[in-house]
């Protein structure tokens, strides 16, 4: 049986979690594997791009075929790795996990360090290890979002959620500026690259040994190999529960959304904004910021429960704060590129830099009550095939936000008018969502003193 968490007293709040075991060990587990994934990415990007010459692999792909190769694994495997999830303790699938992260990262160790004969293996071996990695945070993410309501209380899961996203993002932005800086080390880039990707994955083993435990929810349960099938299943499930259901969509949406301003930074930052490579990288840690500040925030702004009122108001920043930065930067004027330091000294670009980090911040407002909701409203014997179902729907509309954005690139437009067109997008989405849905207005008029507050919480 689930052991029950201790009380939350009235002054605790989410950082108090990492103090807890029942949080702490998971936590920075799940901390090392995004530093993991996004330090090991980047240098191989890095490394395609700028320091090797591949003929079946020019630098202008090398980043979308890795991203490609990360992402397929949530498309094929997440409907098992659901059922997996269900079926057996957590504590257990994480730390089959985390040994499967050591055995891909001795692998990507042999190819960074890779020499002579050996050379032309480098390459392949690493986008092997590229779609193992993606395989390795396939399986995970069932088990991070369904271990959350198991070892949480319920005043507890918006801070908990919160501090999963504010993790993930940071560790996402120190993964790939470490990354980054090692891959560059004159000589020997591709050893300390190998040789932090392998600590990263022996420290998230040993925090894992230390997580409770986490029984199965569905001992019982008969795998379905059928990825199709059970995905349809599960979407079915989920279809069962408007709230839920919907919830799934808009958290999809904000995956296209993000996914959009993450790939065109570099072009953004060169052609929009003058910048060079440095600048690129600075909009990427307003951009992480913003996240991990907003996903915060959820907690204290929704009284420590779960808050989907939280929610329209996030969706309104996202479009709002979208429009002001295509405004703030359709009139910059034409220069040669400027680095960080230059790049600061214009007011011009403090609105931008604004613009995005509160757009960002708008998204973790938006999302972390979502993540939420599902949680809590997902029947505990198949939350994790439902959390699964949406990583495939991530997955989908992330591939589709990439394939949009080239089209209307080709088609003549300009970086900064595909993010209007995907700003006002989201007011058409997310309008939907809650007409359909419209106990997200009468929260959010609760939640700012709008309408008389009546029982319930969501």
């Amino acid at each position: 049986m689930k052991s029950e968490p201790p009380p939350a007293s009235a002054s605790s709040h989410q950082f108090a979690l990492l103090g807890q075991r029942r949080f702490a060990p998971f936590f920075w587990t799940l901390v090392c594997g995004a530093a993991n994934d996004n330090l090991f990415k980047f240098a191989f990007t890095v490394l395609v791009t700028y320091q090797l010459s591949v003929s079946w692999l020019p630098p202008s792909l090398a980043g979308l075929v890795i991203g490609a190769l990360f992402i397929l694994p949530f498309v094929l495997f997440s409907a098992t790795s659901g059922q997996l999830t269900d079926k057996h303790d957590k504590r257990r699938m994480i730390r089959l996990v985390k040994n499967l992260e050591i055995g891909i990262m001795l692998l990507a160790a042999a190819g960074f360090l890779a020499t002579g004969d050996w050379l032309a293996w480098q390459v392949p071996v690493l986008l092997a290890c590229t779609f193992l990695m993606g395989l390795h945070s396939t399986l995970f993410g069932p088990v991070k979002f369904a271990y959350l309501p198991e070892a949480l209380r319920e005043s507890e899961l918006m801070g908990g959620n919160g501090m999963v996203e504010m993790g993930t993002f940071v560790a996402i932005l120190l993964g790939n500026v470490a990354g980054g800086l090692l891959i560059a080390l004159p000589g020997v880039g591709a050893a300390w690259v190998a040789g932090a990707c392998l600590a990263l994955a022996l420290a998230g083993r040993a925090v894992a040994q230390f997580i409770p435990a986490a029984p199965a929810s569905d001992p019982g349960l008969r795998i379905n190999w059928n990825p199709l099938s059970e995905t349809w299943r599960n979407l079915q499930r989920a279809h069962a529960d408007p709230m839920v259901f919907r919830a799934l969509i808009g958290i999809s949406w904000m995956w296209f959304f993000g996914a959009v301003f993450l790939s065109q930074f570099p072009g953004f930052a060169k052609e929009v904004l003058h910048g060079n490579e440095q600048v690129a990288s600075l909009l990427l840690v307003v951009f992480s910021i913003g996240i991990a500040i907003g996903s915060l925030l959820c907690e204290v702004l929704g009284r420590r429960q779960v808050e989907i009122g939280l929610v329209p108001l996030g969706a309104m920043g996202m479009t709002l704060f979208t429009l002001d930065l295509y405004l703030a930067s359709r009139s910059l004027p034409p220069s040669a590129l400027m680095g960080v330091a230059a790049f600061v000294q214009q007011p011009a670009h403090w609105r931008v830099m604004a613009d995005l980090g509160l757009l960002s911040l708008s998204a973790g407002l938006y999302s972390v009550p979502m993540y939420a909701l599902i949680q809590l409203r997902s029947a505990p014997s198949h939350r994790a095939r439902i959390i699964a179902a949406n990583n495939i729907l991530n997955a989908l509309f992330m591939i589709i936000s990439a394939l949009l954005a080239g089209a209307l690139l080709a088609a003549g437009l300009s970086i900064a008018q595909v993010f209007l067109c995907v700003g006002l997008a989201n007011a058409l989405v997310t309008a939907y969502v809650f007409v359909t849905q419209p106990e997200y207005w009468q929260r959010m008029k609760l939640l700012l003193g709008l309408a008389a507050r009546v029982p319930g919480r969501h």
